[in-house]
């Protein structure tokens, strides 16, 4: 190797380093993407943490809706206007 070959030598490795410090930082599936999708799955994460509270709260009302048949049977009758075999409906209009 001549002298000048080992003066471009340091340039080429900084553009080599450049190059994989850039696609490192800014390339698809490098550090920005890794900091992104954090952030996404603490979003996600707590959006699972609230649907389970939820579903727990439904899961507990279901429970009790399935032991009270005469709680089911009031809401039948008060939101559906459901009545029993043999009973007679008298609406009163105003």
């Amino acid at each position: 190797m001549t002298l000048g070959q080992f003066k471009l030598l340091p340039i080429f490795l900084l553009i080599v380093f450049l190059f994989l410090q850039h696609r490192l930082w800014f390339a698809a599936g490098g550090i920005s993407d890794m900091i992104h999708l954090k952030k996404q799955l603490a979003h996600e994460t707590l959006i699972n943490t609230e649907l389970k509270k939820r579903n727990e709260i439904l899961k507990h009302q279901v429970l009790y809706l399935q032991k009270n048949q005469s709680t089911i049977e009031s809401r039948a009758r008060q939101e559906l206007g459901m009545i029993k075999k043999d009973e007679t409906f008298y609406q009163v209009v105003e």
